[in-house]
C-alpha cells in the first residue's frame, strides 16, 4: 500500500514525532489529519512551528483521544491511522498513574473500537521499547518478555495487548510499531538528550542528570519516522509487533560526554536524587533487534552506530542552538 493519496490521521500529532512524521507524510503526497489536543489556547504544539506550505496542506481535528465519540469523528473518511497519542513522561506516571490508564489504553481502545467500525484498511500502533523492561538478552527481539517496570510502561503494555486484541478478535488490521529511545528536534526537555544540550547551551557546566549508567538504543527522528511509513506501506505487516531501533547501545554518561565533545564544553556530570527513578524501576539496558523490520519492510536506519549517532547529535545540537528554538525549553528546572 502506498501511502500517497491516501487518507491518513496521526493521533499526537502536535507532539514530538507525530509532528515530524506528519510532515513527512504530507511530503509524501498523503492527504493529512492532524489529531492534536484540545486546548483553550488554539496551540497546535510543533505543527505551529512548520513550514505554512506544509499547514496549508494538514486538516487540523481539535479533541480528546479520551472521548470516543470525538475520536469516530475523527477518523470518519480516513484509510490508514497513525496512533501515537499518549502520555510518555515517566516521571509523570509515577505522580498521576491514573491518567496514564485513561490516555494510553482506553485512548488506544477508543481508536481501535472506531477503526472497526469504520474498516479502516490500516492501524498503525505506537508502542514503546520500555514494554521490554531491563533486557533479559540483547539485542531485544519481538518476543522478548515484557515487564511493566513503571505505570507508564505497563499502560503501554495494556494498550498494546487491546490492539492485537482486536487483530485477534475481529482481524482488525493492526501493527504495533515499537519504536526505542527517539531523539532530535522538538524532543521534550523530559528526555535526556534535550535534557544535556538545553543544560549546556544555557551556559551550565555542571549537568544535572539521573542515572548515567544505564544504557539506550538512541534513534534519530528521521529514521523513526521512516520506520513508521515503511511498516504502514507494507502488507505482510499486520498483526505483528515490529521494532524500529538501530542495534548501537550506549550509556547515559557516555553519551552526555559525547555531546559535551560536540559542543565544545567542558562538563562534570552531577548525579541528581530528584532525577533518580526508584529503584527497581529503573529499566538497565535497552538494544534493539530491527531485524524483523528489515526483513518484513526492507527499512534499516540511515543513523546507525557511533558515526549515524554522531550525525544525529550534530543535527539535533544545531536545531536547538537556534535561539527560538532554546527559549522555548526552560533549563533551569527539572522536567517531569
Amino acid at each position: 500500500m502506498k501511502l500517497k493519496n491516501k487518507r491518513i490521521l496521526v493521533t499526537g500529532a502536535d507532539g514530538f514525532i507525530g509532528s515530524h512524521l506528519t510532515e513527512a507524510l504530507v511530503r509524501q503526497g498523503a492527504s493529512v489529519k492532524a489529531f492534536i489536543h484540545y486546548n483553550s489556547f488554539n496551540s497546535w504544539g510543533w505543527l505551529d512551528h512548520s513550514d505554512q506550505e506544509i499547514l496549508s496542506n494538514i486538516e487540523i481535528f481539535a479533541g480528546d483521544i479520551r472521548d470516543p465519540h470525538g475520536v469516530k469523528q475523527a477518523l470518519n473518511r480516513c484509510d490508514v491511522v497513525f496512533h501515537l497519542a499518549a502520555l510518555i513522561a515517566i516521571p509523570y506516571s509515577y505522580h498521576s498513574p491514573e491518567t496514564y490508564c485513561d490516555t494510553n489504553i482506553k485512548g488506544t481502545l477508543n481508536i481501535v473500537q472506531a477503526a472497526r467500525e469504520l474498516k479502516i484498511e490500516k492501524i498503525v500502533h505506537t508502542s514503546t521499547s520500555e514494554v521490554y523492561g531491563t533486557a533479559k538478552y540483547v539485542p531485544i527481539d519481538e518476543n522478548h518478555p515484557l515487564l511493566g517496570q513503571s505505570p507508564y510502561s505497563a499502560s503501554k503494555i495494556g494498550a498494546d495487548q487491546i490492539a492485537m486484541s482486536f487483530f485477534l478478535s475481529f482481524d482488525t488490521p493492526v501493527t504495533i510499531v515499537r519504536p526505542f529511545n527517539t531523539y532530535g528536534p522538538r524532543q521534550s526537555a523530559r528526555a535526556v538528550i534535550p535534557t544535556i544540550i538545553t543544560q549546556i547551551k544555557s551556559g551550565k557546566r555542571k549537568i544535572e542528570l539521573g542515572s548515567t549508567h544505564t544504557t539506550r538504543d538512541f534513534n534519530y527522528i528521521k529514521d523513526i519516522v521512516t520506520g513508521f511509513m515503511s511498516v504502514a506501506e507494507c502488507s505482510n505487516t499486520e498483526g505483528e509487533v515490529v521494532n524500529i531501533g538501530s542495534g548501537y547501545e550506549i550509556s547515559i554518561g557516555k553519551i552526555a560526554n559525547l555531546i559535551a565533545e560536540s559542543m565544545s564544553a567542558q562538563i562534570d556530570i552531577i548525579t541528581e536524587t530528584e532525577r533518580l527513578r526508584p529503584g527497581r524501576s529503573e529499566v538497565e539496558r535497552l538494544c534493539a533487534d530491527w531485524s524483523k523490520a528489515k526483513k518484513l519492510t526492507g527499512w534499516e536506519p540511515a543513523y546507525a552506530g557511533l558515526e549515524g549517532l554522531r550525525k544525529g547529535l550534530e543535527e539535533t545540537i544545531e536545531w536547538f542552538s537556534n535561539p527560538d528554538h532554546l527559549k522555548l525549553y526552560k533549563a533551569n528546572i527539572y522536567n517531569l
